[in-house]
């Protein structure tokens, strides 16, 4: 064989491998964004609610959404104690305290 198609021959599966290298590495970054995003909505929402004292039905929803997509993305379980503290939030505002702009006024 000649120098040349040593260098096709060689070439190709290389260039493959590069392909196939940096694609690994863009889905391997999207992942940890759309990871990092989901963590940083997970921890907004329970500062919200947590200053709230509670946290309405479909929040919980949302945060429990996050939360699965979060854990399905290989999530070490950094969020899992949050996870559960947010759970334990009660899902209605407690007696006397209401959630709009007008409460008390009449």
């Amino acid at each position: 064989m000649s120098v040349y198609q040593w260098m096709c021959v060689l070439g190709i599966p290389a260039a493959l491998a590069a392909i196939l290298k940096i694609g690994y590495n863009q889905i391997k970054g999207v992942r940890l964004g759309v990871q990092a995003l989901l963590r940083a909505q997970m921890i907004s929402d329970w500062n919200k609610y947590s200053e709230q004292g509670w946290a309405p039905i479909y929040a919980r929803e949302n945060f429990e959404n996050c939360w699965q997509q979060y854990h399905n993305l290989g999530a070490n379980g950094v969020m899992d104690d949050l996870h559960r503290k947010f759970l334990a939030l009660p899902t209605s505002a407690p007696e006397g305290k209401g959630s709009g702009p007008c409460r008390g006024t009449l």
